[in-house]
């Protein structure tokens, strides 16, 4: 249903799976598994209330929107009587009320210096990583879910799977990120019968699937502590405002970000203040009052 119907992508049907199922484990132990059939609003407030503590607003917004799947399904499927979807309702968010968090050209030089020092396989593997988040600004799960036939060495190019969009896009390979994939697998990754292209680096020698650990460590190795999240998407923003700042389409930073609309690029804008600054007219005649 999600994926044939909906048409979601594979991560996003994940959460969505792992929310569900943590709500009606949850459920179950409250009241057992006959309690779906009395199942009311008030049963899912406390589940929310139950989760909430430590989320931000918009994460909390996040496990609505997927209570609200999991609880159409239910009723879809006549598990529960009542349409509940209506009445799952979580925080109020305002379009781009967050300025997300980002590097600049210094920090991100910095974090790329101190992990090349790190001549270990571990270390290769980080560099290259990085190399391919700084540069592109993918996405977590579109490097994770790099695999070997993605690289066009002849062709010098990288094909990218869009984790949220399921599309394809080609990408130069240039030489500061081929050198270091280069570096990696002939000397840094185990090997193994996976086509992914970063494998863990200890037992069990299986593909990566998150990089919040190692970013936040190598960003601490460098000295850098960017404002808020410290994952991935701290590359991702610094990208889009280096392309924001050099006068690139918003419609082409869209596409090399893989969004599906322009709108999805919007709130890349809030970051390039300083640009803002610049352009900013006096008004004559207006004096500021203390």
């Amino acid at each position: 249903w999600l994926r044939d119907e909906r048409g979601l992508a594979s991560a996003t049907i994940a959460a969505l799976m792992w929310e569900a199922r943590n709500f009606l484990r949850w459920q179950f132990e409250r009241s057992g598994a006959a309690s779906l059939d009395t199942l009311s609003i008030v049963e899912v407030d406390l589940y929310m209330d139950m989760r909430a503590p430590g989320l931000r607003r918009k994460s909390l917004a996040d496990v609505a929107e997927r209570l609200r799947s999991a609880v159409r399904y239910l009723h879809r499927t006549r598990r529960i009587p009542t349409d509940l979807t209506p009445h799952i309702i979580g925080p109020m968010l305002y379009a781009y009320e967050d300025v997300p968090s980002t590097l600049d050209k210094s920090q991100i030089a910095a974090v790329l210096a101190t992990t090349k020092k790190d001549g270990s396989p571990r270390g290769m593997r980080d560099f290259a990583v990085l190399q391919l988040l700084a540069t592109y600004g993918l996405r977590e799960g579109e490097v994770c879910r790099l695999r070997l036939e993605d690289v066009n060495w002849r062709g010098e190019s990288l094909r990218i799977r869009h984790t949220k969009t399921n599309a394809y896009s080609y990408m130069p390979l240039l030489a500061p990120v081929g050198e270091a994939l280069l570096d990696y697998l002939r000397h840094g990754r185990p090997q193994v019968e996976g086509r992914e292209i970063f494998i863990r680096s200890c037992a069990p020698y299986i593909a990566m699937t998150n990089l919040y650990g190692m970013i936040r460590g190598r960003l601490a190795a460098a000295g850098v502590e960017p404002p808020g999240k410290r994952g991935a998407h701290v590359f991702r923003h610094a990208r889009a405002v280096e392309m924001l700042r050099a006068a690139v389409p918003q419609k082409v930073i869209g596409d090399v970000l893989g969004h599906r609309s322009t709108g999805s690029t919007a709130p890349y804008l809030k970051l390039a203040t300083e640009d803002l600054r610049a352009i900013a007219l006096d008004v004559p005649g207006m004096e500021l009052v203390a």
